[in-house]
């Protein structure tokens, strides 16, 4: 990665995603995540706030080193203990069945790979875990719709990658879950950037 996406991109991240629209949407999703945690795509830690004392252990995944201390003073605050795991490849480095919630929030539209991310999730989820997600993704209105197809490659390169034209749910569904409950919706601001999907999925059927 380049200075750019090594230094600017992250902190830009971290302001654009603390704003009070974000911070009330990861407060409805994550209150009833509980046990040990994995987060994909943990930033600089801006979920940290909204998990509650469900929460026993937080297993953070991220490949931003400056993400990691930007996160410094909410990880010191988080009454659980945080531990960065890395990837092995495009393997998690965590045990079969280990966790019970693994956490997504504004993460899939920006991973080369959700497929085999998906995989992995399903992967360290124990039987009876739960996938909770809050994504942005394609929009069902067809004139939005053009309009994120169109702008994507500019996204992608601006924006470390990220997708505006992912359809998220069936991305989840593609590769072995069961939706438990999803809804999609627009949140506050331009339609092409915030068509939302969130919800709670389980890896309970067997994937395709």
């Amino acid at each position: 990665m380049g200075f750019y996406e090594e230094q600017i991109l992250p902190r830009g991240i971290n302001w654009a995603m603390s704003g009070k629209r974000f911070s009330k949407l990861r407060q409805q999703y994550l209150k009833d995540v509980g046990g040990k945690v994995l987060e994909v795509g943990f930033g600089s830690g801006l979920n940290l706030p909204h998990y509650t004392g469900r929460v026993t252990h937080l297993y953070a995944l991220d490949p931003s080193q400056l993400g990691r201390r930007l996160a410094g003073k909410r990880m010191r605050r988080a009454p659980f203990p945080v531990e960065f795991v890395e990837l092995q490849g495009n393997r998690f480095a965590l045990p079969d069945r280990s966790v019970d919630a693994v956490v997504s929030t504004w993460t899939l539209c920006t991973i080369p790979d959700p497929d085999s991310a998906l995989k992995e999730i399903r992967r360290v989820l124990k039987p009876e875990g739960k996938f909770c997600f809050l994504e942005h993704g394609l929009s069902p209105e067809r004139g939005v719709a053009r309009l994120q197809n169109l702008w994507n490659p500019i996204q992608k390169r601006f924006a470390g990658g990220c997708h505006v034209n992912r359809v998220i749910d069936r991305l989840i569904l593609d590769s072995g879950f069961k939706i438990l409950g999803h809804k999609r919706f627009y949140m506050e601001g331009p339609k092409i950037f915030s068509y939302m999907y969130g919800g709670i999925a389980s890896p309970s059927k067997a994937p395709n």
